[in-house]
């Protein structure tokens, strides 16, 4: 069975690099986004699919398309997600209900229709956050969302090991994508890069070859993890200096 990954989010940062890293190594692509101008140079094993991953009938359809064009994926990699920074008294039950839906409901539906069509040896991996294990000023919101995905990754990884489904999922440290572009301007960059031990940001390459590392079959004994690609942000701290 020829390698196929469908990835959800697909016009995003970290999506990117995945999408062209798995290119090189010649694996089949569907590529689901709502923005498909975005995608730039697809090789000609990418095929691009417009749909909402929000919605059942989104990401139904994108699972029939992939289906269609090459046939059952044998990874899926939800990168969906938004970067919503704002302490929780100024947070609005709307607001948190749209951050819950992107980034939990979008796993939840991903996950559903993953798991009943993929054959064993098939790999699925989602996006958590460093904000779930590591408590940062404004993150309420994104550490309740990411928490329920690692939630939704250890217990389908369970549900689903005896059918020889993997499921783990990445929890990055501040990446650069144009997501976070505010986020990677002085002076707030040099603030980050010091809450990093090892110094510096991500970049969507680092975070990829994570998700390429989970969904190669070679990692066949690798279920139920969150992997931290977070520069050392979740488990270190630096001496202090000057």
């Amino acid at each position: 069975m020829e390698p196929h990954l469908i990835v959800f989010g697909a016009s995003g940062g970290i999506a990117t690099a995945l999408r062209k890293q798995l290119e090189k190594k010649e694996w089949n692509i569907t590529a689901v986004t709502r923005n498909p101008d975005k995608i730039t140079d697809p090789s000609d094993r990418t095929h691009i699919f417009e749909a909402d991953a929000t919605t059942e009938s989104g990401v139904r359809a994108a699972f029939e398309f992939a289906e269609e064009q090459v046939g059952t994926p044998t990874a899926v990699v939800n990168c969906l997600g938004n970067v919503f920074l704002k302490p929780v008294h100024r947070t609005t039950a709307v607001e948190f209900s749209d951050v819950m839906k992107l980034h939990v409901f979008s796993s939840f539906l991903i996950l559903k229709y993953a798991c009943g069509r993929l054959k064993a040896e098939s790999s699925i991996a989602l996006l958590s956050s460093v904000a779930v294990q590591t408590g940062l000023p404004n993150h309420e919101a994104i550490a309740a969302a990411k928490g329920a995905v690692e939630g939704l990754v250890r217990s389908s990884a369970a549900t689903y090991a005896n059918k020889g489904i993997r499921v783990n999922g990445v929890a990055p440290g501040l990446t650069e994508t144009p997501a976070t572009a505010q986020l990677c301007k002085p002076p707030a960059r040099q603030v980050s890069e010091k809450m990093h031990p090892l110094g510096r940001i991500g970049t969507p390459d680092d975070v990829a070859s994570a998700l390429v590392w989970l969904v190669d079959p070679a990692q066949s004994w690798v279920t139920g993890q969150i992997l931290h690609v977070d520069g050392g942000l979740g488990q270190l701290r630096k001496l202090p200096t000057g």
